[in-house]
């Protein structure tokens, strides 16, 4: 089952048909460094010249931005702290996944009119090697932009940590937050079909109601002022996998809930990534290095690009879970690239509804 929303309306620049040789692209560029929640002067759209057909490099594709992921890793690409990827360079446009269409290309590989999963960022047009894109089935069934959510990066991301971190038990309790969203909806079904219990917290009773349609067997406001006690009643077993998405309030609740060996795959730590300064209050970290101690836990931070080989295996096991509706799905479609921004501001505060994607084009 798939349910879009649009959130939001506005023409796409640029577009394209498949027959037609697009001159330019409109794309939105990182202008400066946010310092705490990005706001609208920390961006910059522009227009840029097209190489024509002939000028395209061996093994180039022209591609057209059909579909844009907004996901919130690329808050920490705008930022020139440390991380696992290079920043995004002041002046370049924001990195992103894409479906996109193939206008021109320089590979007898591909054709015109070719659908792939790409790397395009936040553009109507990109140029990329062939080497760089997968062809994507356009008679699947489903919809392109699945290749974006739970058929693309967050699906794989939620089916990687579970597989070689979590690995859930029958019986077990399994908790994971952030749990309506693209990354935490698959943890949670992936826990069932393991046989065990899943748990997920999310923002707001919609959210909360989304969760028990999803087959989760319990669901958790983390707004609601007995939160900690409503997550110690759901659990009262403890908690065997914490599938970390979210850190903070959360993460101080589920950690006294921990079981003896239990396995926390951290994924993202989302409630800090506006952050500009270190939390207030103590210096918890000897609480929790006494615990990992005295529970022998497993906490293993992870980017799903290292199981980047067991990409096949997982679409070869969700892909029919999928067309067949047993492993369901969400997402929130926005209309138009000139809406990116707000979109993903909106994301980072927990405004979106399932996988957040950009339609850029028809």
């Amino acid at each position: 089952m798939s349910t879009s929303e649009t959130s939001s309306s506005s023409s796409s620049s640029d577009s394209t048909t498949p027959h037609s040789t697009p001159r330019t692209s409109t794309r939105i560029v990182l202008a400066s460094r946010p310092h705490g929640e990005p706001t609208q002067d920390n961006f910059r759209t522009e227009t840029v010249e097209l190489p024509a057909p002939a000028e395209l490099g061996e093994s180039e594709l022209l591609l057209e931005t059909l579909y844009l992921s907004l996901d919130p890793y690329m808050r920490g690409r705008m930022s020139d702290a440390e991380s696992y990827a290079d920043p995004v360079a002041i002046g370049d446009p924001i990195v992103g996944a894409t479906v996109s269409r193939v206008v021109a290309s320089a590979d007898e590989k591909f054709t015109q009119g070719d659908i792939v999963l790409s790397y395009g960022g936040w553009q109507t047009h990109s140029v990329e090697k062939s080497g760089h894109v997968r062809r994507l089935d356009a008679d699947s069934g489903l919809p392109l932009s699945t290749a974006l959510g739970v058929l693309g990066m967050p699906g794989f991301t939620a089916w990687a940590g579970m597989n070689n971190i979590g690995h859930p038990q029958e019986g077990e309790t399994v908790v994971v937050a952030a749990a309506t969203g693209p990354v935490g909806s698959m943890v949670g079904q992936i826990a069932k079909l393991h046989g065990a219990r899943a748990v997920g917290i999310a923002g707001g009773p919609e959210k909360v109601a989304y969760l028990k349609e999803l087959g989760f067997d319990a669901a958790i406001d983390h707004r609601a002022d007995d939160f900690t006690e409503q997550l110690a009643e759901a659990t009262p077993d403890g908690i065997d996998v914490y599938y970390e998405n979210v850190g903070g309030k959360v993460w101080d609740a589920v950690l006294p809930r921990l079981n003896t060996y239990a396995r926390v795959p951290v994924c993202g730590l989302v409630s800090g990534y506006n952050a500009t300064d270190l939390p207030e209050g103590p210096d918890r970290s000897g609480q929790l290095m006494g615990t990992v101690l005295k529970k022998s836990l497993t906490i293993r931070g992870f980017i799903q690009a290292e199981f980047a080989d067991q990409m096949g295996d997982f679409l070869e096991e969700m892909t029919p879970r999928v067309q067949d509706g047993s492993v369901k799905y969400r997402e929130d479609v926005v209309e138009g690239l000139d809406n990116a921004v707000d979109a993903f501001v909106g994301m980072l505060n927990g405004k979106n509804f399932g996988k957040l994607v950009v339609k850029v084009a028809e």
